[in-house]
């Protein structure tokens, strides 16, 4: 029996490939499916089921494309309605797959249809269970997402249901059991979850604060429920996209991969009113872009910023990339719902350069440099981490304008003004800076990394307590 993990870090989620003999499912398959076809064609398996734990919100599932690639069945949990052809299991209905049991548990609470995979050998011993959004390593899945989509679902409902999921049908299951989890530490679908992406049941018994032994409903409730940030604004829409069905992934890249000359590419911008997305290193975006281009780089938390930051999923999109990652970054725009890029510049920001274009920069400054400034006089300094971020330590003189909440803090800027940009290390700055750029707020600078590079400047005053200036 093989049992692998497929982590992918810049969504903190985790897929399963389960294979024994010549069979094989997937459990909660990210959007490119052909990682998964080539692993089972090397082993020499046909796919024959792709298990859904719940509809996905913070990205879009591959189960359309991988069934119609493989013949695979598409198989969810109780209470399911998609618009697609698939199997809806019953609770606690056993699957083959080889000489292995897949035991179906429905655990609503995250979502309603929110189901467990326990996998038992060929002895019918448990060994496994795969938990989807229920059941995290230090934590449990946030009982308010399935509202977005359905009102009368109050977050108090989902998590009543998600304590009797957990206490009647998790937690009594053996404790040498390793739990596969379908997300990690910096997902948005938990608040407390482990850098760890497995453990045993018996330890999160332990060590989970919603297993405690003694926990009430009340209490559950009372704690799952509170500090709760809000949902990134495409979730859901993703979740409508993986009840409704998608275009296949192949069509989206044959789509985006049209390569375009400086002069073909600043026409589709003029006429097509798309978003040009700069996904290029931060401080190598500063040093000069095309104007009115957003970015968001390609090697930080780029799929949950991109979602935050760009409201409708249907929007169109030209990209500025690095050479040769054209179809990295459509790939990993499709995996949360953005399926309209149409196009790229080809040969990327230098090619515009050579052909006399027009471009922007953004000015920045190092720590030190800030230092000097504040000494010959005062300074407007803006900090867009999160509030949380904020509270727990900031600059004296910072004011907080969370990169979050953008749109609304913007009228507060003073367009006359030279405003001062920081987050944690570099890269929320320079999202909120070229956002503000685009929209004709030209007296900003960034601090190259962040916080964290004026922190070990040391020439700052620190406050260590909520400071009451927050702009929303």
């Amino acid at each position: 029996m093989i049992i692998e993990q497929i982590y992918t870090g810049c969504l903190a989620q985790g897929a399963y490939y389960i294979q024994s003999g010549n069979e094989a499912v997937v459990i909660d398959p990210l959007r490119e499916v052909a990682p998964y076809i080539r692993k089972a064609e090397r082993n020499k398996a046909q796919i024959k089921y792709v298990l859904e734990t719940h509809f996905h919100a913070d990205f879009v599932s591959g189960h359309l494309d991988l069934a119609q690639k493989t013949g695979a069945t598409i198989v969810y949990g109780p209470g399911a309605a998609p618009a697609f052809k698939a199997y809806i299991a019953k609770d606690g209905e056993e699957l083959k797959v080889g000489d292995v049991t897949i035991q179906v548990i429905h655990t609503p609470g995250h979502t309603m249809e929110s189901t467990c995979y326990l996998l038992k050998d060929k002895t019918g011993k448990p060994v496994g269970l795969f938990s989807g959004d229920t059941l995290f390593i230090g934590d449990v899945g946030r009982p308010d997402l399935a509202q977005k989509v359905k009102a009368e679902l109050t977050q108090d409902k989902l998590a009543a249901h998600l304590y009797d999921s957990l206490r009647n049908k998790i937690m009594t299951l053996p404790d040498d059991i390793i739990v596969y989890p379908a997300h990690g530490a910096g997902s948005a679908c938990g608040k407390n979850m482990s850098n760890e992406t497995t453990d045993t049941l018996g330890h999160q018994k332990q060590t989970n604060y919603a297993l405690r032994a003694d926990m009430t409903k009340e209490e559950f409730i009372s704690e799952v429920t509170k500090g709760l940030t809000t949902p990134p604004s495409y979730f859901p829409l993703n979740v409508m996209m993986n009840i409704q069905g998608y275009e296949s992934i192949d069509k989206v890249l044959e789509r985006g991969q049209h390569a375009l000359s400086p002069e073909a590419f600043e026409t589709a911008a003029n006429e097509t009113g798309a978003l040009i997305l700069d996904t290029r290193d931060a401080q190598v975006f500063a040093k000069g872009f095309i104007p009115n281009s957003i970015n968001i780089g390609i090697d930080g938390n780029f799929a949950p910023w991109v979602g935050a930051m760009i409201p409708d999923i249907r929007q169109e999109i030209l990209l500025v990339t690095e050479k040769g990652r054209e179809e990295e970054v459509i790939t990993r725009l499709a995996r949360v719902g953005y399926d309209h890029t149409i196009g790229y510049l080809k040969g990327g920001f230098e090619a515009w350069k050579e052909a006399g274009k027009e471009a922007d920069e953004v000015h920045s400054v190092t720590a030190d440099e800030l230092a000097d400034l504040q000494q010959k006089r005062d300074i407007n300094i803006l900090d867009v981490r999160k509030k949380s971020e904020y509270d727990s330590e900031h600059l004296l003189n910072a004011e907080n304008m969370p990169l979050d909440n953008v749109n609304d803090g913007m009228p507060l800027i003073d367009k006359n003004q030279t405003y001062y940009v920081h987050c944690a290390g570099g890269y929320r700055s320079m999202i909120f800076n070229s956002i503000l750029k685009a929209r004709g707020y030209h007296n900003l600078v960034d601090i190259k990394g962040g916080f964290k590079a004026i922190k070990e400047n040391g020439s700052f005053p620190v406050s260590e307590y909520v400071c009451p200036t927050t702009l929303l």
